[in-house]
């Protein structure tokens, strides 16, 4: 079945029927090929990624079934489930999971259920069954097959308080675990060395994020557990993903440069050896620790080292056992990581120009093959000009790519100047990498502009620019995004006049604090967005609960900072239309965030919509929730900045002068 004006024949026809002359229409107007449902579909979204015998399994979001995970496997007849519906592999393990399963080389998968969020091992031929108890409180993720033994981060949350620990979980028999260590607030990446007898993993305490202040920590398992441990790294730094290259040999990453490298120690009988850097470079090996899931370079066979490398835009290279690298041409260009490695072979998501998903990548012979998603369905004329832009900010260079409206059968008026939304990265320690992924190009192949803004405070550039928000949330995000829409309205690329601004989590908050501190945007986009941080601070997850120290500062000290900072203090400043965006089950940022904004805006009679999706968290996973979403955002856009997007349903705005169907 096809929806709304969503012609019958496929997309690479459809893409490829608009060939010979070139039209005028305005800009936002253009007929695109691309729908809402393929975009739903286009980027898939890769959770993991293992080699189990002579196969390649991945998890993947299934948006058509309500966003559920499962694990799908490659064979001689296509592509299959390995973890039946209505199973859903999701850790809740920082609300943000991660890790949520592995396998072993016989084939038997264990994987964390959403709904109980215990493990569960479903083996070849078999039913699953459960390897951890019963326990409504407990959750598990960042889980790691690591020499024939399958460890985990386990989470306890109950009667106020929350515990975590690295924790051994036993294959056969009644439920069993074991917990190795439980010395910190936080730990994560847990690794074996190849002979059992010692465990790296990465720790932290409150207030600090894992890209702020974290350990790296080896300690020697005695009687099944880590009886004492020593830290490797100093703790004034943000070292991630210790890994074992061999019993005596840990290599880990860490940033007393400034930028995340790849760094390695000698384990002997008197301890650690110096720490000695493994091909410096100018760029990052590291990133924000989200997701537990996520790892940034494998150990291959001989110690060869393949990695991710970052600067702006990612890319992928092989380090030789001396230090030299080879970059490897691989298609995707963001959000790459490492998910496995065995032999030469190394399996790496990300995403590219059109597409995303797996590869596998032969580090012997340099061929690169998709595993999963398929090339991109975008043909060369549609994708963008994409270009990196650097400008100049009060707190100094901004960092953000452009992406111009692209359709090769239609063009906008000579007079005229085309709409962009500013795109507004969450985290706020997030990163944006310059791909036109699906969304991008439902935007640009309809005339609509994209601008990604890696604003202060983001990664990928170094520990420098990711610490200017330091104290400074609601202050620098503010500045640097303006004033990279304004330096592409100088410079001739945008309609300075029809500029939206568009962001999730703490996007959103960037958003509606630009919003209401000043008047650079005609429209606005909150994805969930934070409206209040002193309620935030509050209501919040544990995770998160004292990012905020470091962001704005800490409380009850900094009360009345947290107070003028929040945009929801100054909706009097509000005179640009907002739709607002948020899932009913989000318990990172609660709905009362959009719903406090959505009722000051009403009061102040500011044209606004807002929709509430049911069984949505932080971040939309099911089809309708994001066909309905993206459809909402681009006849938002025309509404409020003076076009006509074809084949949109249209969308009702509350507030005076604005009680209408637009």
């Amino acid at each position: 079945m096809t929806r709304r004006g969503e012609a019958s024949t496929p997309l690479s026809e459809r893409a490829r029927s608009v060939k010979g002359m070139v039209d005028t229409l305005p800009y936002g107007s253009w007929p695109s090929p691309f729908t809402a449902s393929w975009a739903s579909k286009a980027s898939p979204r890769v959770d993991g990624a293992a080699f189990v015998g002579d196969e390649i399994w991945w998890g993947q979001s299934v948006p058509e079934e309500a966003g559920r995970t499962t694990v799908r496997r490659r064979t001689d007849a296509g592509v299959e489930d390995v973890l039946p519906a209505p199973w859903n592999a999701r850790s809740r393990v920082h609300e943000y999971g991660g890790g949520s399963w592995a396998a072993d080389a016989g084939g038997t998968l264990y994987f964390v259920e959403k709904s109980d969020q215990r493990v569960w091992a479903l083996r070849p031929g078999a039913e699953p069954v459960p390897l951890t108890p019963e326990d409504s409180a407990t959750s598990y993720g960042g889980l790691r097959f690591s020499r024939g033994r399958l460890l985990a981060v386990r989470e306890w949350q109950g009667e106020g308080t929350v515990r975590r620990g690295v924790v051994e979980i036993a294959l056969e028999g009644a439920a069993s675990v074991r917990q190795l260590v439980a010395d910190s607030d936080f730990v994560a990446q847990p690794d074996l060395s190849p002979d059992g007898t010692h465990l790296a993993w990465v720790a932290w305490d409150h207030p600090h994020m894992p890209w702020e202040r974290t350990e790296v920590r080896v300690g020697r398992i005695d009687d099944g557990r880590v009886r004492s441990w020593a830290a490797v790294t100093a703790g004034d730094t943000a070292a991630l993903q210790p890994t074992w290259r061999t019993d005596t040999d840990l290599v880990y990453l860490d940033e007393p440069t400034g930028r995340w490298n790849l760094w390695h120690r000698e384990h002997g009988a008197e301890g650690f050896g110096p720490a000695e850097p493994v091909a410096a470079a100018d760029a990052d090996t590291g990133g924000a620790l989200w997701s537990l899931g996520a790892r940034w370079y494998g150990v291959l066979e001989g110690g060869r080292i393949v990695a991710v490398r970052t600067n702006g835009a990612d890319e992928l290279v092989i380090i030789d056992e001396h230090g030299g690298t080879t970059r490897v041409d691989l298609p995707a260009t963001s959000e790459l990581n490492v998910d496995a490695v065995e032999g030469s072979r190394a399996l790496v998501s990300g995403k590219g120009a059109g597409t995303s998903g797996l590869w596998l990548v032969d580090a012997g012979t340099g061929r690169v093959v998709q595993v999963a998603g398929d090339p991109a369905e975008i043909d060369a004329p549609w994708m963008p000009r994409t270009r990196a832009i650097t400008t100049d900010g009060p707190h100094g260079p901004v960092h953000a790519f452009v992406h111009p409206p692209q359709h090769p059968g239609f063009a906008g008026p000579a007079d005229e100047r085309a709409p962009y939304v500013v795109m507004v990265h969450g985290g706020p320690t997030g990163h944006d990498g310059g791909v036109a992924d699906a969304k991008t190009v439902y935007l640009t192949s309809r005339g609509i502009g994209v601008l990604q803004v890696n604003y202060g405070g983001s990664t990928g550039y170094g520990r420098d620019y990711r610490e200017r928000l330091r104290g400074q949330w609601g202050i620098v995000d503010v500045d640097d995004v303006v004033a990279a829409a304004a330096g592409l309205a100088a410079a001739g690329d945008a309609d300075g006049e029809r500029l939206a601004i568009k962001g999730g989590s703490a996007g959103g908050w960037t958003v509606l604090a630009a919003l209401a501190r000043t008047d650079a945007f005609a429209a606005g986009i909150s994805r969930y967005g934070v409206a209040d941080a002193r309620t935030l601070a509050e209501d919040t997850h544990d995770f998160e609960s004292r990012y905020l120290d470091g962001m704005i500062g800490p409380l009850p000290e900094a009360e009345e900072l947290y107070r003028d900072r929040s945009p929801l203090t100054h909706v009097d400043g509000f005179t640009a239309p907002v739709l607002l965006l948020q899932g009913d089950e989000d318990r990172v940022v609660p709905p009362s965030q959009s719903e406090a904004i959505r009722d000051a805006l009403a009061a102040r009679g500011i044209p606004h919509a807002y929709r509430l999706y049911e069984g949505e968290g932080h971040g939309f996973r099911r089809a309708e929730t994001i066909i309905d979403a993206t459809e909402a955002e681009v006849a938002f856009l025309g509404a409020v900045l003076g076009f006509t997007p074809p084949d949109v349903p249209p969308i009702t705005l509350d507030g005076a002068g604005a009680d209408q169907t637009a």
